[in-house]
């Protein structure tokens, strides 16, 4: 039976991101599921991965390298060479794109980005054009790395009992070239992050003002959903570049997609075309936004999302 490596993020010492349980769910489709985690894992991170499927946990000995991205590479690079799997899965974002271009190099085989969909052979399907079309590539070796837009299915369950395995990883020269001196986390307060929130409410120039984003962080709280902004709204510096959504911001596959008075440019629907449902809120019938949305309010957001949170606050 073929397996699948999945790179597992964690999140604290304790859990993974919401996004490996998806990439397990994934692998399942092609063969045995194999969860590489960059450390020492816990037993309750052991219990979570198996939970989703993982037939094989593999992590460093030396928990020092945790933080390690040259690290990293290596200890799936071996892993690979050790299960020779059909494809390697790994969240898409900056991390951990960049750790998907050094194990394509350490393993000398292809590299497909940004898939919203897995298929047996392997295939990974892509969202491309501003959601218009859906590609299928596959690629040409016996292994394949692939990223994965987070929130692009839904985590099933599918209890394992897995072997786990810590192993030793020799590290090169090459490795130390760049090195995590620290991570600060955003401070989004108890709303999830915005690359893994299954609800994305975003604002736009039509907000108006940094104050007029009050209102969408309440949209957003009472929804249980993350806060996205525009370019348009970021340049403005009416909100954190951290939550730009589009081409140059990130990359957000949600459940729900809310716009508020947000035109809708190529640039921002770049980064949000691959979310399940689009809610689109704006004055203009013509705004390129409603292309893309599954359903469309024409009106004024500071008078749809009040009545929204009245309706809302009814059925909680």
């Amino acid at each position: 039976m073929p397996c699948c490596l999945v790179f597992a993020e964690r999140v604290g010492n304790d859990d993974v991101a919401t996004s490996t349980l998806e990439l397990l769910t994934l692998a399942r489709r092609l063969g045995e599921p194999i969860a590489v985690v960059g450390g020492d894992p816990s037993e309750k991170v052991i219990d979570r991965l198996s939970a989703y499927g993982a037939a094989a946990v593999y992590a460093y000995a030396d928990a020092d390298a945790a933080d390690d991205p040259g690290a990293q590479a290596r200890l799936l690079a071996e892993v690979a060479r050790r299960e020779g799997p059909c494809a390697v899965l790994i969240a898409t974002g900056p991390e951990g794109k960049r750790l998907a271009g050094r194990l394509a190099v350490q393993l000398d085989c292809g590299i497909i980005t940004d898939a919203v969909d897995i298929e047996p052979g392997p295939v990974a399907v892509q969202s491309v054009g501003a959601g218009a079309w859906r590609v299928r590539s596959e690629g040409l070796g016996s292994t394949v790395v692939i990223t994965v837009r987070p929130n692009s299915t839904s985590p099933e369950i599918a209890a394992a009992t897995p072997r786990v395995e810590r192993i030793e990883v020799a590290a090169k020269e090459q490795d130390r070239a760049v090195r995590v001196v620290s991570r600060t986390a955003l401070d989004g307060g108890k709303r999830p992050a915005l690359t893994e929130a299954s609800i994305v409410v975003s604002g736009g120039r039509g907000v108006g003002s940094a104050e007029g984003f009050g209102l969408i962080e309440q949209l957003a709280d009472a929804l249980g959903g993350a806060v996205g902004a525009s370019r348009g709204a970021t340049d403005e510096h009416w909100y954190p570049r951290e939550y730009q959504v589009g081409q140059t911001g990130k990359t957000v596959s949600p459940q729900l997609y809310l716009a508020a008075g947000i035109s809708g440019a190529i640039q921002h629907r770049a980064g949000m075309q691959s979310s399940r449902t689009v809610v689109a809120i704006d004055t203009d019938p013509k705004a390129p936004i409603f292309q893309a949305a599954d359903f469309g309010v024409v009106g004024d957001l500071f008078s749809v999302i009040p009545a929204l949170l009245e309706e809302i606050g009814k059925r909680s």
